[in-house]
């Protein structure tokens, strides 16, 4: 008689495996949704408090509003500073260096200090998403979770990186995207082992999220033309556009961190001090701060005046890296879908004035920008495009996005621009290396 099939040890580690990540992947959708409801809450609270405190107490109410935020602000960076310095920021290039092997899983305290940051700092109006604290709360559910289950140090770092996938994938409802982000920018290999982890923390987390938070698309758009190529010039211009924006926005971005670091005051005192900046906008104009879903909802809608665009675009675009150097919790990935949507956008706007009559959709250039933006500055443009897709449902889009995300990327190549989150990964490093260069001087003396 033959011999019944039996599972060998590689394939059930494999099925272990991907049990663990669906185990991850769920933890983390859960965790997900109650961190965007609160971050909706407090957002709500902040424009309902403007609105309240405008109406009843005009003079006062503008220092009130300024104290709450400054204060909202200075706590989350106190939390960092004291609590666990690796929540500072995004969280990704942190994560990428566990996935790496380069540093050892990130310790538990990291969750809940990614979390309450994140809702102060971003719900009182800094400019910053909340996609990179919930891939690094991710991660760190996942070596959590390895406290209990102990698989060995290979599978921990896969484990690690589906749950920073699942992270993504409930941050923007985009369970694709948040899957193929980690395997092109992260992990950077399709190995089977990876992929199922990945994909399989990715699914089950957005299906925990959704079931908590509703599944609707991100952002909402009404039917758009079918792309011509009458009107392709334009789309190549926004690519270019979006590639030299990008290249300067993650100059931006590591420039202002250096500025940071060189001014020699406390970490709160700075957050306090951004916050003051951001709190003084808030106040005049609500939705011009925090992580900008509106303002990248109205560009998808194509809504404002070119002057409009230009304002917000030139606002965000400096503003943002200020507000990244704070040093508190908070991504980058929802700022810049601000300033991809409005560069499209106005790329789009200026055709109309140049070009009277021209037959150009402008939210679908908004929605080329967007995808363009981020593919100049993530450099990962597979996930730039199914981001983007994911986001709106408009599946159509897709071939102009593809050729704007190849100019964005060829531009911030031919210019040397390496990927922002690798940037930000050698500036720790050599941050790290400085550290103990400081610390050895010290011993010395002493």
């Amino acid at each position: 008689m033959p011999k019944a099939p039996r599972i060998s040890e590689e394939s059930f580690n494999l099925i272990l495996l991907t049990v663990v990540a669906g185990i991850v992947g769920m933890l983390t959708g859960v965790v997900a949704a109650y961190f965007k409801i609160f971050l909706r809450l407090a957002e709500m609270f902040r424009i309902w408090l403007t609105g309240y405190l405008h109406g009843e107490y005009p003079t006062l109410g503008f220092f009130t509003f300024l104290v709450i935020c400054m204060s909202a602000t200075a706590v989350a960076a106190i939390l960092v500073t004291k609590i666990e310095p690796h929540a500072e920021g995004s969280g990704i290039p942190h994560v990428e260096q566990i996935v790496a092997g380069d540093v050892g899983p990130g310790r538990t305290r990291i969750l809940p200090v990614k979390f309450v940051g994140g809702i102060l700092a971003i719900g009182a109006g800094l400019m910053l998403g909340r996609e990179g604290p919930l891939v690094q709360m991710g991660g760190t559910i996942a070596s959590t979770v390895n406290k209990f289950i102990k698989v060995n140090k290979t599978d921990l770092r896969v484990i690690i990186g589906a749950g920073a996938a699942a992270g993504l994938a409930t941050a923007f409802n985009a369970p694709i995207a948040g899957g193929v982000f980690i395997l092109e920018e992260l992990v950077r290999r399709f190995d089977v082992r990876t992929t199922l982890a990945t994909l399989t923390a990715s699914s089950s987390g957005f299906v925990a999220s959704i079931a908590i938070v509703g599944s609707e698309t991100e952002f909402r758009m009404g039917p758009l033309p079918p792309p011509s190529l009458l009107t392709s010039h334009w789309i190549a211009l926004a690519g270019i556009a979006c590639g030299l924006l990008g290249v300067t926005y993650s100059w931006l971005v590591v420039f202002f961190l250096g500025v940071a670091d060189a001014i020699k005051i406390p970490t709160w005192i700075r957050a306090a001090t951004i916050g003051l900046v951001i709190s003084v906008i808030g106040w005049f104009s609500p939705h011009l701060v925090g992580g900008g879903d509106y303002l990248t909802q109205e560009a998808l809608w194509a809504h404002g005046t070119i002057w409009v665009t230009l304002g917000v675009l030139g606002l965000r675009f400096v503003l943002g890296p200020v507000c990244y150097a704070a040093g508190t919790p908070g991504g980058l990935f929802a700022p810049m879908l601000v300033i991809g949507s409005s560069t499209g956008l106005l790329v789009g706007q200026i055709a109309e004035y140049v070009q009277p009559g021209v037959d150009l959709s402008l939210p679908a250039m908004a929605l080329v920008g967007m995808a363009a933006f981020f593919t100049a500055t993530v450099r990962a443009p597979i996930t730039g495009l199914i981001l983007a897709t994911e986001m709106t449902g408009r599946v159509a889009m897709l071939p102009p996005m593809l050729g704007a995300c190849a100019l964005a990327m060829l531009v911030a190549t031919a210019l040397h621009s390496e990927p922002i989150y690798d940037q930000l990964l050698k500036r720790s490093e050599k941050s790290k290396e400085m550290r103990k260069m400081i610390a050895a001087i010290r011993r010395k003396k002493s």
